[in-house]
């Protein structure tokens, strides 16, 4: 026996849908699986003996992944080819693996383009603190500059009126 499980509805895909079913069919002794995503929907093609089918439609009618919406399941009678539940976990497991290679070489694209900008945060901070001792020694030299005058100007004023 052969079926065509159709799942629709608002959130259906990246909830782990496709990892679900193959768990539920797994334990209920299927012979045939697999799992797509199609357009906005999941894909379900099952094979196995009538009590097998039966207990997996009801699983998937009265069981959903925790974070998925769903809205409507269409079974249909099925001719085609369905590939084995060993074979589509071989398959499965490499899509998720090359996802995840992916993901990580996103990351260490970002990481490299972090580190750059961190890069320059660093170079423009040095050119911060430059400026900040050029200008702490810039004002160092004329308080020093602007004390003497001072200095010199009150030892006149002293001298002028006869304080020295």
């Amino acid at each position: 026996m052969k079926r065509r499980i159709l799942i629709k509805g608002d959130r259906v895909q990246d909830v782990g849908y496709r990892l679900f079913l193959l768990e539920a069919a797994e334990q209920l002794g299927l012979k045939g699986f697999q799992a797509r995503n199609v357009g906005k929907h999941v894909e379900c093609l099952v094979e196995g003996d009538e009590e097998a089918m039966k207990d997996f439609l009801d699983f998937v009618r009265t069981n959903y992944p925790e974070m998925a919406s769903v809205s409507e399941i269409v079974d249909e009678e099925y001719g085609g080819r369905v590939m084995s539940v060993e074979g589509f976990y071989r398959l499965f497991s490499l899509q998720q693996l090359v996802k995840i290679v992916n993901a990580g070489v996103k990351m260490l694209d970002k990481q490299d383009s972090m580190l750059e900008k961190q890069d320059e945060m660093l170079k423009k901070q040095e050119e911060t603190i430059s400026e900040i001792r050029a200008l702490r020694q810039d004002l160092k030299s004329w308080m020093e500059e602007r004390f003497s005058k001072i200095e010199r100007e009150i030892e006149e004023i002293k001298a002028r009126i006869g304080m020295s």
